[in-house]
């Protein structure tokens, strides 16, 4: 079972967030997580299965958390996504780039763009002048404040939730949420 740490989400979830689910759902759950991350690739259906399982009960936010240093196209993936999401369409770019994680060097990120039927000039315009940077940078300063030193870092209720022994604690830790324990 997962086991609570001391670490607690420093930056509250707000409306500038990318959220699946009702904002007065009991349960709030936090991913700061890298698109390039094997881990985090292998969380995303656990994750979706999760908000299966209990719906309308739990809000699933995603924040970035590049890992650049092992990680080379992490960075601009989550620039790609913020561009879509500043079109309506971040969880359609999010689910791309994990199913095509092997492939997110920037021509790849644009025909990505062009397959949602994203505005390429805008798109371009936006990934030329790296607009998306500082909020990716904002996140990872938000998730180090917060504890999270690899990705991906889950956070239930703004309490860390050490899910290196696999997924099967995050579930475990929503029942007990939804339960009041």
């Amino acid at each position: 079972m997962s086991r609570p740490h001391p670490f607690k989400l420093a930056v509250p979830v707000g409306p500038t967030d990318h959220a699946i689910g009702p904002g007065h759902a009991p349960v709030t759950l936090v991913e700061y997580g890298d698109f390039e991350c094997p881990n985090c690739k292998q969380a995303a259906p656990a994750v979706k299965l999760l908000l299966e399982k209990f719906a309308e009960r739990v809000r699933f936010v995603y924040r970035h958390f590049p890992l650049a240093e092992v990680h080379p196209h992490a960075v601009r993936a989550a620039e790609a996504a913020e561009g879509a999401g500043g079109q309506g369409k971040f969880w359609q770019m999010h689910d791309l780039l994990f199913e095509n994680q092997a492939h997110l060097k920037l021509q790849h990120l644009t025909g990505y763009a062009e397959r949602l039927g994203l505005d390429m000039a805008r798109f371009t315009a936006e990934m030329d002048d790296e607009i998306y940077l500082q909020r990716v940078r904002e996140h990872v300063a938000g998730g180090r404040d917060s504890g999270a030193r690899n990705t991906p870092t889950f956070f239930v209720n703004g309490v860390i939730h050490d899910v290196s022994y696999g997924l099967h604690g995050l579930f475990d830790a929503v029942e007990s949420a939804l339960h009041g324990k």
